[in-house]
């Protein structure tokens, strides 16, 4: 009758034996495996990823301090262009009174007799906050008082841009008829929405 063979469980000590050094040839190859392909990488690989980490990190940090520095210019910016705003942008509700005020007080500092004004506000694009007052304002002056009359005006504090004069001579009187018009600039001042 033929031999019975049976692999478990072992029955004699040369199955045990055989058994143990399987186990072993193959504890053996997964430790050579790990030993030659690491779950993270090889050393060389683990320290070439270390150096790449690095180089990465001084990159980052370089492109944060340059936006930080950014950021600070932006709002060095913001700040200072509220400030001009603040500054030569008059309030809606006065500026219409401040500006012809201010050319009927230079009128009268220059000997220039002031005659009929019109205003008319224009939005400025890109801006709901923000208008150009465009002002057309008649004058009787002589020559010599209404270069005094512009002076007074180019050294104004508000921001009032001349954009076109013309006078004409008056037959006989050496007077000038004097046509000017200015732009100012107009900064809504919480009351409403620009008209």
């Amino acid at each position: 009758m033929p031999k019975s063979f049976s692999f478990w469980p072992p029955n004699n000590s040369g199955a045990m034996i055989r058994l143990a050094v399987l186990v072993l040839l193959v504890s053996n190859l997964v430790a050579a495996y790990f030993v030659f392909r690491p779950l993270g990488g090889s050393a060389a690989e683990l320290k070439q990823q270390v150096v790449d980490s690095g180089v990465q990190l001084r990159q980052r940090q370089g492109s944060l301090a340059r936006m930080r520095k950014l950021v600070g210019k932006i709002e060095s910016g913001r700040g200072e262009g509220d400030e001009f705003l603040q500054e030569y942008f008059l309030p809606r509700r006065m500026a219409y009174s401040d500006v012809l005020a201010e050319l009927n007080q230079a009128a009268l500092e220059s000997k220039v007799k002031p005659k009929e004004s019109a205003y008319s506000n224009e939005p400025i694009e890109g801006s709901d906050t923000l208008s150009m007052m465009q002002i057309s304002a008649n004058f009787e002056a002589n020559y010599g008082d209404l270069l005094h009359f512009i002076n007074l005006i180019d050294k104004s504090e508000n921001l009032m841009i001349v954009e076109g004069l013309s006078a004409t001579p008056q037959l006989g009187s050496g007077l000038l008829n004097v046509t000017l018009k200015l732009d100012a600039f107009v900064r809504e001042d919480g009351q409403g929405q620009l008209q």
